[in-house]
């Protein structure tokens, strides 16, 4: 006799299912990981509401990507936005802000961006509020990747050091 357990979450027209019948246990971290990780949408649309759910997420980086939701690029644009978002799931919440919206025009201040910069992504990591801004002229999946993974890397590498202790040896003897 196998136990079975299984959960299942619908979001962007698509569903993930935790199946579990290979016999290996299910405790509750692997639960709680895989709600977190399928619990927001690929791309979450920034608005007053979403923004509350944002900002208390477990996920710590936000990328956004700063765009007129009524270009004709538009479409394509969030298909290869989703696309990069696949990769970074449960790592970086992807965001869509139309700065068309009135009440975005504050996102876009936030980053230092004027109108003429955009499309732009925009990354931040919500806990020490350090961001960087990538204006762009084509939205694709290699250019949100690289942006990414160097401000990963730059997040790392600056926990890195901050973990080292450097000791400077002083002896009173010198040869």
């Amino acid at each position: 006799f196998k136990e079975r357990c299984k959960a299942k979450i619908d979001a962007d027209d698509d569903r993930r299912d935790l199946d579990i019948t290979d016999g290996k246990e299910i405790n509750a971290e692997k639960m709680i990981r895989f709600i977190r990780m399928n619990e927001l949408r690929l791309v979450t649309e920034y608005n007053p509401v979403t923004a509350i759910g944002l900002l208390h997420s477990s996920v710590q980086f936000h990328l956004l990507l700063i765009t007129d939701k009524r270009s004709p690029e538009h479409p394509e644009r969030m298909r290869r936005f989703r696309e990069a978002a696949e990769l970074f799931q449960g790592k970086i919440l992807f965001v869509l802000v139309d700065n068309n919206v009135k009440g975005n025009e504050r996102v876009v201040s936030f980053f230092k961006l004027k109108k003429s910069q955009l499309p732009a992504l925009a990354i931040f990591h919500t806990p020490d509020e350090e961001r960087d801004v990538l204006p762009l002229d084509e939205v694709s999946i290699e250019h949100v990747q690289d942006f990414c993974n160097v401000f990963l890397q730059r997040k790392q590498k600056k926990r890195r050091e901050r973990g080292k202790t450097t000791f400077v040896h002083l002896s009173p003897f010198h040869s």
